[in-house]
């Protein structure tokens, strides 16, 4: 089992920016990829971003690249999203997931493990 904490969300204007954290316990957090999915209400749950293993190849949405930048320390077993530039169609609750080997990065059911999320809101 592997759990996942989330922390950073908030409320911020548009341009603005957040750092989001997820912290994990319960097993090597080095044998996990791990990922940031987004809820908006009423929507299907989306990727954002993902990042290897080692953190040496990270993904993006197209909706978020260049403005979102996914991180890992594997010695203090947390992955961060750092959010630049945001928009209000950034609103929704962020969610972090974990996959020892995940069938897809960019869906929902390669990862085993989720958090219970974060919730980010940006204004206009």
């Amino acid at each position: 089992q592997v759990q996942l904490v989330e922390s950073g969300g908030g409320l911020v204007q548009a341009g603005g920016s957040l750092r989001l954290s997820c912290a994990a316990s319960g097993r090597t957090f080095s044998n996990y990829f791990m990922g940031w999915f987004r809820q908006a209400p009423g929507a299907e749950r989306e990727f954002v971003a993902g990042i290897s293993w080692s953190g040496g190849t990270t993904y993006y949405a197209d909706s978020v690249k260049g403005r979102f930048t996914i991180s890992r320390d594997n010695a203090k077993n947390t992955v961060a999203l750092q959010m630049n530039s945001l928009k209000p169609e950034d609103t929704a609750v962020y969610y972090c997931a974990a996959d020892d080997s995940p069938t897809t990065v960019w869906g929902t059911p390669g990862y085993d493990y989720w958090g219970q999320g974060t919730q980010v809101t940006v204004s206009s």
